[in-house]
């Protein structure tokens, strides 16, 4: 039945972009690689041989967080596993999105096959199972600060293993224990550390940063495209993405989208019209394009590194060296690293929507882009898209206030025991908000766009350009004369999302 569907198998440390894709999408197969069970065995008998010898280790026989020094009988040792899960599913909020969930399903499942948790090898496979399944734990957004792990939102998660809570099934929401039936488990009794493996690390906010790099990479794209759109509607100059100019600079991110708007206006008819207009130089927000642009992209590549390297990690605590006996407490569940690039993101982020705000300004203009005031005939009876800038504008300045950085905060959580913290889960929650915004923002010029080309009939831009107008005009009509401007927004901003590959 399942012959069709992508089939991967995870070794420890090998996730890839096109495995995280496919995760966040749903509909492929995942397994944990034979090679991987003998680690996780001989971690979960070391918990075994660690447990026999009754010294105190942090969350196998002690409380937790500030409670580490409560030692816990031995006969108590899978109700504290129980409870522990039950009381720091404490989230609040509306539930993380299924791609969000998906991914965190396989970043757990691949961070505990690693064999350095003391995890059985049927609780990893439950965790996949319920993401082959499609059997999606309901996890409240808020509750996590990313440090002492996403305890709230993965306690949601592994709740359903153990059959409390609730998941969605084909998009219904029901009971844990109704929806484990769906993916062929019965609930789960949890063994010595294995609630606190679950719960331990970084995978919420590390698959909220994942999927908003996933959305970024094709709002980027389409934006560059545009961009470049507007360069040719507005007659501007193709001169400022000569390569001699940002080889000289020599920064990597400038250089290849400098390119790629020269790809995007290569054979433009419309642009050999005015090859040789008085005009010296076009506004910053044509000109600057593969500055600003490449810096973005600068960041999300660097972001997207870091993100990698946490998704094939391990991020719980204590870890279980099966190889001397011993578990380590550390805190690899700090997950400063994942804040610092939600941050990054943020910038990149909101800059591709100042830029692209910019650039639907210039266009309303007829001073600066000589075509008619807010690009539709008989202007005064008809207000074109005056509005549509404003809300361009409007969510160009909301974005300005959420790319303030998340990572600076901290507040001490278990009675000071964990007392700085890295906002990590929110700082990548928000970009999933910003990236609304912004693909918004691309949107509405690409709408602007379109129309400022066609006033230019019939000359026509490159041919690249013009299979997207077309692809454009595929959803959205021509604006002649006022109509409803929401829905027109709302269409293209899908075609935003899809990116321009789509």
């Amino acid at each position: 039945m399942h012959s069709t569907l992508p089939q991967h198998t995870i070794v420890p440390g090998r996730l890839d972009a096109t495995m995280l894709e496919q995760a966040a999408a749903g509909g492929a197969r995942w397994a944990i690689a034979a090679s991987a069970r003998a680690g996780i065995e001989a971690s979960v008998a070391t918990v075994r041989e660690l447990v026999a010898q009754h010294a105190a280790v942090y969350g196998i026989n002690t409380g937790f967080g500030k409670l580490a020094q409560t030692r816990i009988a031995d006969d108590d040792l899978a109700q504290l596993q129980k409870n522990l899960v039950l009381s720091h599913s404490a989230g609040v909020g509306q539930p993380l999105a299924a791609p969000v969930v998906r991914l965190m399903l396989l970043l757990k499942a691949a961070s505990l096959a690693h064999g350095v948790s003391g995890v059985r090898p049927e609780v990893i496979d439950a965790l996949l199972a319920l993401l082959n399944a499609d059997v999606l734990p309901v996890v409240p957004e808020k509750g996590s600060v990313g440090a002492s792990g996403d305890l709230a939102p993965l306690a949601h998660l592994a709740g359903v293993l153990i059959g409390v809570g609730e998941a969605f099934v084909d998009g219904r929401r029901m009971p844990a224990a109704q929806a484990l039936a769906h993916a062929g488990l019965a609930p789960l009794q949890l063994g010595p550390k294995e609630g606190l493996a679950l719960l331990n690390g970084t995978q919420a906010s590390t698959a909220l940063a994942i999927h908003a790099v996933q959305r970024l990479r094709r709002v980027f794209d389409t934006a560059v495209a545009v961009g470049a759109m507007t360069v040719d509607a507005a007659k501007g100059s193709d001169t400022p993405f000569d390569d001699r100019i940002h080889a000289v600079r020599g920064q990597r991110g400038q250089r290849e989208v400098a390119t790629r708007y020269r790809d995007w206006l290569a054979g433009s008819p419309l642009r050999a019209s005015h090859l040789d207009c008085d005009r010296v130089q076009d506004p910053y927000c044509l000109r600057c394009q593969p500055q600003v642009m490449g810096a973005c992209l600068d960041q999300i590549e660097h972001a997207w590194g870091i993100l990698l390297i946490e998704a094939n990690g391990v991020s719980d605590n204590p870890l279980v060296f099966s190889d001397t006996k011993e578990a380590l407490s550390g805190g690899n569940f700090h997950a400063e690293p994942v804040a610092f690039a939600a941050d990054n993101l943020a910038l990149a982020i909101a800059e591709i929507g100042a830029l692209a705000e910019r650039r639907t300004a210039m266009l309303m203009d007829p001073g600066l882009s000589g075509l008619p005031a807010f690009l539709i005939e008989h202007g005064g009876l008809n207000s074109g898209f005056m509005i549509a800038q404003v809300t361009s504008a409007a969510l160009a300045s909301e974005n300005k206030s959420l790319a303030h950085p998340a990572s600076v905060d901290s507040l001490p959580t278990s009675a000071n025991q964990e007392d700085h913290v890295s906002m990590a889960t929110f700082a990548a929650r928000r970009l999933h908000a910003m990236l609304d915004n912004t693909a918004a923002v691309v949107a509405i010029e690409w709408l602007c766009a379109a129309q400022a080309v066609e006033f230019h009939r019939p000359l026509r831009s490159s041919e690249a350009l013009e299979a997207q107008l077309a692809r454009l005009r595929a959803k959205v009509e021509h604006l002649s004369v006022d109509r409803l401007m929401a829905p027109d927004i709302a269409a293209a901003t899908s075609l935003v999302e899809a990116g321009i590959d789509a």
